[in-house]
């Protein structure tokens, strides 16, 4: 959990979430974006946030060592189809 990289990794689940949260609000919204309560708006970014900073530190030690995720990361490549006889 000491490591650049978990914190990086920290990082980028954190912008990913506040974007997330503040593409929904807006999109859900029935008002302006000028007439939106934002203490309201950033009450909820804040406390979204802070649980995906939470949920990272609380799965460090369960999933790969220094990675904030709970399961290993993929090469990225797709599993190579087999074919049938």
């Amino acid at each position: 959990m000491m490591t650049k990289v978990f914190w990086l990794s920290t990082l980028e689940r954190l912008l990913k979430t506040v974007a997330q949260v503040l593409l929904g609000l807006l999109a859900s919204s029935t008002t302006g974006l000028l007439d939106l309560d934002w203490r309201a708006v950033l009450a909820t970014t804040t406390t979204a946030a802070a649980a995906s900073v939470l949920t990272s530190i609380m799965s460090a030690g369960i999933g790969p060592a220094g990675s904030p995720s709970l399961v290993a990361e993929s090469d990225g490549r797709h599993a190579a189809k087999k074919e049938s006889p």
